[in-house]
């Protein structure tokens, strides 16, 4: 738990360095106050509204037991054997299979799932990707998840629009500024990299010890790159910042895939769960 709320400290401390490097070399010192002011902003927001952003993001619903028992009721079982408060439970229409979880705790906690994945899974399978998810949960890295998907996109707007930032006079060469314009973006998906890799085996094991079923996991793991590959999922193609929330990549990347895959190899997940069991 303290090591989840460190990350979270220093990447959020990071932003506004990061914020405030842009704005310096955008606008001078202008633009870095500017820019440093819109980081501490954006931390505030992020850390109280970012995951409603998301989940409106991807227009998901909000399920109960009337509405979905098959969904609800596997969650609320997985929640009771981790222990973790019952988090809400979110349908998301979409082909692809895929899931996520957000939130800034336990306490304020939500899981969603695409149609496509409920369609795709066996109950057996769906199980392990809930109780992956849940995992997420218990190891508070919700928080810090939902709030890198949220400032990458503003790193990225920051970047894109930082031309406006400092008067004519002292505007530095427009040269710098389409440097930091390019590198920008790709700082935040470094950062996301780093959060993400290390993050899902420990979801991975965490969901498996949850599920009880580590190869429960591994055959929805399997299913789930064959086939999601093959169906785009405009919203996360729309915003590539949020990718990294999701149980598998949901962007079709094509030969850059792997070179900015938040995820690891899903072969090397598969057999880190096949030695579990």
């Amino acid at each position: 738990m303290f090591g989840n709320w460190l990350k979270t400290a220093i990447l959020m401390a990071g932003i506004l360095a990061l914020f405030a490097a842009i704005g310096g070399a955008i606008g001078g010192a202008q633009g870095m106050l500017i820019a440093f002011l819109l980081g501490a902003g954006m931390n505030f927001f992020a850390y109280w509204f970012s995951d409603k952003m998301v989940l409106r993001m991807y227009n998901a619903q909000e399920v109960d037991e009337a509405s979905s028992p098959y969904l609800y009721n596997m969650v609320k079982e997985l929640a009771q054997r981790a222990q973790i408060p019952m988090p809400r439970v979110y349908l998301i229409d979409e082909a692809q299979p895929n899931a996520f979880a957000t939130g800034r705790n336990p306490e304020h906690a939500a899981v969603a799932a695409t149609t496509g994945i409920l369609q795709l899974l066996s109950a057996r399978e769906l199980r392990g990707v809930m109780a992956h998810e849940l995992a997420h949960v218990k190891h508070r890295d919700i928080l810090i998840s939902t709030i890198s998907a949220t400032v990458a996109g503003a790193i990225s707007s920051l970047a894109q629009f930082g031309m406006l930032f400092g008067s004519r006079d002292d505007r530095p060469n427009p040269i710098v500024s389409i440097v930091v314009m390019i590198l920008a973006p790709i700082a935040a998906m470094l950062i996301q990299m780093a959060i993400s890799r290390a993050r899902e085996f420990e979801a991975d094991r965490g969901g498996a010890e949850i599920s009880d079923e580590p190869h429960a996991l591994a055959d929805a793991l399997a299913k789930i790159d064959a086939y999601a590959r093959g169906i785009p999922m405009q919203t996360a193609e729309a915003h590539p910042e949020t990718a990294q929330m999701m149980i598998m990549n949901p962007l079709s990347g094509g030969g850059l895939r792997g070179l900015f895959s938040t995820h690891p190899a899903t072969e090397e997940r598969i057999e880190r769960l096949r030695a579990m069991a």
